[in-house]
């Protein structure tokens, strides 16, 4: 299992004193649940960003706070939007035996026979909603599109059997379905006829007005 060092953060927790963390390559962090304390921690932001890598947004980590080393997830995490980085995680100390309830990112692969003939691949669902333990827990879920036609689809219910987690979904949800191509249709015909009358009507004036300034001069 993946390992992180988390290193306890003493002293009242102001704006200046979390900044000076960050601005030490440091990312603030809280860890709490299963068996732990409410702690604040923080962790090397270049290790933490590794780890996630390698273990995945739902994957169980190893940290190691002082003496003791206590199984967490990344419950939350905050990002500063405009500087790019990770301001502060939250990890959930957890019960290995016991199952959590977590958001599993769905991956598409393949490509759906339908779109060569124009269709298009719509997906309404980019997380499926998972119960297992943690151990059990995947990564991401993929979802094969290869053999898809225009109108077909794939349902949360399809993918339901022989798991080692439980998807919470509804059946009849749709994951990813191929629809047609968009087609413009063409003008009426009333309104091509109304659209040339029009035009006529245009052309009829201005010579009708042409006329006139002839007669005057």
């Amino acid at each position: 299992m993946t390992k992180l060092k988390a290193i306890i953060r003493q002293g009242k927790q102001t704006r200046s004193s979390l900044n000076k963390v960050r601005n030490e390559g440091k990312i603030p962090a809280v860890v709490y649940g299963f068996g732990a304390k409410n702690t604040s921690v923080k962790v090397e932001e270049v290790e933490f960003i590794k780890v996630i890598r390698e273990v995945g947004r739902n994957g169980v980590i190893e940290l190691e706070v002082g003496s003791n080393t206590i199984k967490v997830m990344v419950s939350d995490y905050q990002i500063n939007p405009i500087k790019n980085k990770i301001t502060h995680i939250d990890f959930l100390a957890i019960n290995m035996k016991a199952e959590l309830t977590v958001d599993v990112v769905v991956n598409l692969v393949g490509e759906a026979i339908g779109t060569k003939e124009g269709g298009v691949v719509q997906q309404p669902l980019f997380q499926l909603s998972v119960t297992a333990t943690p151990d059990d827990i995947p990564e991401n879920i993929e979802v094969d599109v290869t053999e898809l036609n225009i109108g077909d689809s794939i349902m949360v219910g399809e993918l339901k059997a022989d798991k080692a987690y439980t998807i919470n979904n509804e059946d009849d949800e749709a994951i990813v379905s191929i629809v047609p191509p968009t087609v413009e249709e063409p003008a009426e015909e009333g309104e091509e006829a109304a659209e040339g009358e029009a035009a006529d009507g245009t052309e009829a004036g201005e010579e009708a007005a042409e006329a006139t300034e002839e007669k005057a001069e």
